[in-house]
């Protein structure tokens, strides 16, 4: 009875937090739209095509929790990319590719609006920047401002 309990517990606090929405946070970019979610995730598709990134990766519980008769928000992470910068960084640290692709967050609201959030490239590959050199500082520059204009373009 008390493992129940206990179980009920941690679902009801799980479903709390997936309703939270996205705050802000040091080294994260978090813009709030008045998009659905649903559009939200297709104008990040097309702003990462756009600007002449990829898509390499998506993946979202909102779909398997519905096949399990659980609904929660919307919920995606889009992994993004391009090969250039792959290579680039690559060539500066084998460790830091682990990083690669850089996801991408977007999160259903309450409201029925949805947010995009992300990491900074520059946060992402922070750890790697005393073995690898001043060449990734700047790769990871160049990303934040990509980044930046790709999300400016989704949330629009």
């Amino acid at each position: 009875m008390r493992i129940l309990a206990i179980s009920a517990l941690s679902l009801a606090l799980s479903t709390v937090v997936a309703l939270a929405e996205m705050a802000p946070r040091d080294g994260w970019s978090v813009q709030n739209t008045d998009k659905s979610f649903k559009q939200l995730v297709a104008d990040v598709r097309s702003a990462v095509k756009a600007n002449r990134f990829g898509v390499v990766t998506q993946a979202g519980p909102t779909a398997a929790a519905k096949s399990r008769g659980i609904t929660i928000p919307g919920n995606r992470v889009i992994g993004v990319f391009n090969n250039v910068y792959a290579v680039r960084i690559l060539n500066l640290s084998t460790a830091a590719m682990i990083e690669a692709p850089i996801r991408m967050y977007v999160t259903e609201n309450k409201d029925g609006t949805a947010s995009l959030s992300y990491k900074l490239p520059s946060t992402v590959f922070a750890p790697y920047m005393t073995d690898a050199g001043p060449d990734l500082a700047v790769a990871a520059k160049e990303l934040d401002d990509a980044f930046a204009k790709i999300a400016a373009q989704a949330a629009q």
